[in-house]
């Protein structure tokens, strides 16, 4: 059996928890999100990205994710229970339920990935810069 794209976004779907843009933002605004993390690459950052949000592109997060990486993010890798989101641009937002899952696979025990992802951000209204 091949397993594509498709298959492996099906796989990730059905393991990963998936919140609004409304659940994100007053995740944010209360303390209760701990990180939120863009995980498009430094080009798609520059052109738009949600206030307060990470940039840690998909092809290097398992490096900034392990704490024993030398490149680590610490304020991400210091606590694998604390709340993560991650995003990308849009539904059906294949690099962030593949990164989302990429961190349950990692010990990450709070892991969510952003429904519609920014365009769905930008359309509620929210803040982004």
């Amino acid at each position: 059996m091949v397993f594509g794209l498709k298959e492996m976004i099906q796989e990730a779907r059905s393991s990963v928890r998936e919140v609004s843009v409304q659940d994100a933002d007053e995740g944010l605004r209360s303390g209760e999100v701990h990180m939120l993390i863009d995980v498009r690459e430094p080009w798609e950052w520059d052109k738009g990205h949600i206030s307060d949000a990470v940039s840690i592109p998909r092809g290097l997060l398992e490096l900034r994710a392990d704490p024993e990486s030398p490149v680590t993010n610490p304020e991400l890798s210091a606590n694998k229970d604390a709340r993560v989101i991650v995003y990308c641009t849009k539904a059906p937002s294949a690099r962030s339920m593949l990164a989302a899952q990429t961190l349950g696979r990692m010990g990450y025990s709070n892991v969510a990935a952003l429904r519609g992802g920014l365009d769905e951000w930008n359309a509620a209204g929210l803040s982004a810069e």
